[in-house]
C-alpha cells in the first residue's frame, strides 16, 4: 500500500514538473504570435534592420549607402539607374530617409527610401534588380472649425488660437480685395470652416481648402464660400452670401503681412531737405528683404531694370487706363514683354536705389497720372452666373448655418482701448 502511495506521489510531481518546464515555451510562442506587424512604404519592416535618419549638410547619396556595406560599383549602378527617374543629387538637407537592410550579421542595405515632403516618397529597391518608384502616403481629410479675434494682426490671432499659420495666408488671399489687412481694428473677428490633412492618422500635413469663412471688419461682416463654377475644367473661387465674386480688379497691396511706412502725400516735407515740399507719389510697404512682391492685377511687363533712384524696379501695364510700378527690389523675377497674372510674384523686397530701409514703393497711374490707389474706387465684384445662383444658394445654406453656430470670439469695449 505504501509503495502505491509513493508511486502516485512521484507521478503527480513529474506531471507538475513537466507543466512548469513547458510554460516558458508556451509563453514564447504566444509572444511571437502577438508581435505587431509594422508596415510602411509597402514593406513589412519586421523583415529588415531599419535605419531612419535625415540628410546632413554636404552628405551625398553615395556616402549614405557606403556606410551600409555597398561597394563603389554597386552604388554607381544604383545611382545611374535611379537617375532616369530622380536626380539623386537633389537630396535636400534635413529631409528624412529610411534604409532597409538585411536582418543578419552583414546588415547590408537593400532599399533606400527618401521623403522630399511629408506625403510623397521615393523608393530605390536594389535587393535583386534595381527599381525606382514614387509613392504617396494615404491622406485623411478632416473638416474643422475655428474662430478668433484680432488684437494686433491676423497672423497673431491665428497663432493665439493654435491654428496653422497657412490659414492666415489663405484668409488674406480670399479677402485681399474686400478687406484692408493693413488697417485691421482691435475687435475684428473671424470664423472658419476648413479642411486639414493628416497622414498616419494623427500627423497633420497642412490645410486644404477653406470651405467657408466669416470676417467682421469695422463691424461689417463679409462671408466667403468656396464654390465650383465649372467642374469639367475644375474652376472654383470664393463668393459672398449674395453670390458676388470676392475678387476685384486690383489687390489692395503688393505684399502680404507688411505695414505702410509712408503714404502717398503731395505735400510731404522732409527735414533733410530743409522742410521743402517733396511730394511722395507712391505708397511704401515695409517688409523684410526677400519678401515676395506680387503684381496687383493682370497685365504686361513694360519695364524691368535698374536705375540710381528706383533701384531694381518693375512696371506693369494693366490696360489703357491703369499702370503700376514696384521699386527698390532686391531681385527682379520678370522680363519686359512677359504677361503676369494678379498675385504672380514679380520680384522681392530689397533696399536698392534711393532708400533708407527695406520696403517696396508701390506707384499707381490712372490715365497717365499718378494717384493714391488706396483712395481709388475700383469696379464692384461681378455676381455668379444666373444659371448657377439657385444651386449656389442651396450649397451655402448649411455652411452659413454652421458658421453661425461657431462660438464668436469677441472682446469687450473695455479691451478695445489701446
Amino acid at each position: 500500500m505504501l509503495k502505491k502511495i509513493v508511486v502516485a506521489g512521484l507521478m503527480i510531481l513529474s506531471v507538475y514538473a513537466c507543466k512548469k518546464d513547458a510554460a516558458p515555451e508556451l509563453t514564447a510562442d504566444i509572444a511571437e504570435k502577438t508581435t505587431p506587424i509594422i508596415e510602411e512604404f509597402g514593406y513589412i519592416l519586421n523583415d529588415y534592420f531599419v535605419i531612419k535618419d535625415t540628410i546632413k549638410t554636404g552628405e551625398t547619396f553615395g556616402e549614405i549607402l557606403s556606410r551600409y556595406k555597398l561597394s563603389g560599383i554597386e552604388i554607381h549602378n544604383i545611382a545611374a539607374s535611379a537617375m532616369d527617374t530622380f536626380n539623386i543629387k537633389k537630396l535636400v538637407v534635413g529631409r528624412p530617409y529610411t534604409i532597409l537592410a538585411k536582418k543578419d550579421t552583414t546588415q547590408k542595405a537593400q532599399v533606400f527610401i527618401y521623403q522630399p515632403n511629408q506625403i510623397e516618397y521615393l523608393i530605390i529597391d536594389f535587393k535583386d534588380t534595381i527599381q525606382t518608384t514614387f509613392g504617396k502616403k494615404e491622406v485623411r481629410i478632416e473638416t474643422k472649425t475655428a474662430s478668433g479675434v484680432i488684437s494686433s494682426s491676423l497672423s497673431e490671432a491665428m497663432n493665439e488660437e493654435g491654428l496653422n499659420y497657412i490659414l492666415a495666408h489663405e484668409m488674406s488671399d480670399i479677402y485681399a480685395w474686400s478687406i484692408d489687412f493693413f488697417h485691421l481694428q482691435k475687435g475684428d473677428n473671424f470664423k472658419l470652416i476648413y479642411d486639414e490633412k493628416f497622414i498616419d492618422d494623427t500627423v497633420s500635413v497642412g490645410v486644404g481648402n477653406i470651405r467657408a469663412a466669416y470676417f467682421e471688419h469695422k463691424g461689417k461682416p463679409t462671408y466667403a464660400f468656396h464654390f465650383m463654377t465649372d467642374s469639367i475644367n475644375n474652376r472654383s473661387d470664393y463668393y459672398d452670401d449674395n453670390a458676388k465674386f470676392l475678387r476685384r480688379q486690383f489687390l489692395k497691396a503688393p505684399l502680404e503681412f507688411s505695414r505702410i511706412s509712408s503714404r502717398y502725400n503731395l505735400t510731404r516735407r522732409i527735414k533733410l531737405y530743409g522742410y521743402r515740399v517733396r511730394p511722395h507719389l507712391g505708397t511704401d510697404f515695409a517688409a523684410p528683404v526677400g519678401t515676395p512682391i506680387k503684381s496687383t492685377a493682370n497685365g504686361t511687363v513694360i519695364a524691368s531694370e535698374y536705375n540710381r533712384g528706383n533701384g531694381n524696379y518693375v512696371k506693369v501695364k494693366h490696360n489703357a487706363t491703369y499702370t503700376t510700378q514696384y521699386l527698390h527690389m532686391s531681385k527682379r523675377k520678370v522680363r519686359v514683354g512677359q504677361s503676369v497674372r494678379q498675385g504672380d510674384v514679380i520680384g522681392y523686397v530689397g533696399m536698392t536705389g534711393n532708400t533708407s530701409g527695406p520696403h517696396v514703393c508701390y506707384r499707381f497711374w490712372k490715365n497717365g497720372k499718378q494717384i493714391d490707389p488706396l483712395k481709388e474706387k475700383f469696379p464692384e465684384a461681378e455676381p455668379i452666373r444666373d444659371d448657377l445662383k439657385e444651386q449656389y444658394f442651396a450649397f451655402i445654406k448649411p455652411l452659413k448655418t454652421q458658421l453661425e453656430k461657431i462660438p464668436s470670439r469677441k472682446i469687450g469695449p473695455e479691451e478695445k482701448e489701446l
